[in-house]
């Protein structure tokens, strides 16, 4: 196994599972080939260990004892940029679409090998081009994830439409208010295209041809996937989309404006 360059900083990974066994062996995997690597047999622990600390990446069974993994990812990523990994027993298709659709960045089906587990891990942080680590979750007396600093407010340029701004350059995702949206970079690449070149029909093989780069593994419902996250993001009414549109046998269209966001 390959290890990393000893010269450049260790991602730190966060590894939930209620299996005491199973952390001990998943933290051995990723230490041998690397990484930093801390666990928790819980979601209070992860939570614990997440408000404490930065990390990288999160290795995240889909079924803890005290709490289902799925639920804990979904709160996660409601406040949090950071990938997540989940683990699941099931090798179903609609499990693994349901998985990536609501939080997850990627799956691992049990058994995995050691080879696979550090190539999977390797090319979600890869695909996040992280160079520093997501920020640690605020305390519970801090202010709400995602809101504004009052003494930052957003005056960066960007691709506005409706109350939105993508910032190009910070590859983030804001209202003209400054609340940041937290996008996984496949859900920021596949926005970029659309905003970059607004009313044209986009097949679902140009878009994933747009987004090959991430390394992901590309199965028939990816884009559609990708699609029904970013429109429960950005649209007023999901349902009733006015900004990702479907054009039925073609593929999506960006149907609203695009202006260049004042500096």
């Amino acid at each position: 196994m390959l290890m990393m360059d000893t010269d450049t900083p260790k991602p730190h990974i966060l590894v939930v599972d209620d299996e005491s066994d199973m952390v001990a062996l998943l933290q051995d995997l990723l230490r041998r080939a690397g990484f930093e690597a801390d666990g928790a047999s819980n979601g209070d622990e992860a939570r614990r260990a997440l408000a404490a600390r930065a990390y990288e990446l999160l290795l995240l069974d889909l079924r803890l004892k005290s709490e289902d993994g799925l639920t804990l990812a979904r709160q996660l990523r409601q406040g949090s940029p950071i990938p997540i990994i989940m683990i699941s027993g099931s090798s179903d298709e609609t499990d693994r679409v349901l998985l990536l659709e609501l939080a997850a960045d990627d799956f691992l089906v049990k058994p995995f090998s050691p080879r696979e587990l550090v190539a999977r891990v390797r090319a979600v942080l890869r695909r996040y081009a992280t160079t520093t680590p997501a920020p640690a979750l605020p305390s519970a007396t801090a202010a709400s994830p995602g809101a504004p600093s009052p003494a930052s407010p957003w005056a960066g340029q960007g691709l506005r439409f409706g109350d939105w701004v993508l910032d190009t350059d910070e590859r983030e995702l804001r209202t003209t208010a400054g609340t940041l949206c937290a996008l996984t970079q496949a859900e920021y690449r596949l926005l970029e295209a659309f905003v970059e070149q607004p009313r044209r029909i986009w097949t679902r093989d140009q878009l994933l041809e747009r987004t090959r780069s991430l390394e992901t593994e590309v199965f028939d419902r990816t884009i559609d996937v990708l699609i029904l996250r970013l429109r429960r993001k950005i649209e007023p009414n999901p349902k009733h989309p006015q900004f990702i549109c479907t054009e039925r046998g073609l593929g999506y269209v960006f149907a609203a404006d695009v202006t260049r966001h004042p500096a």
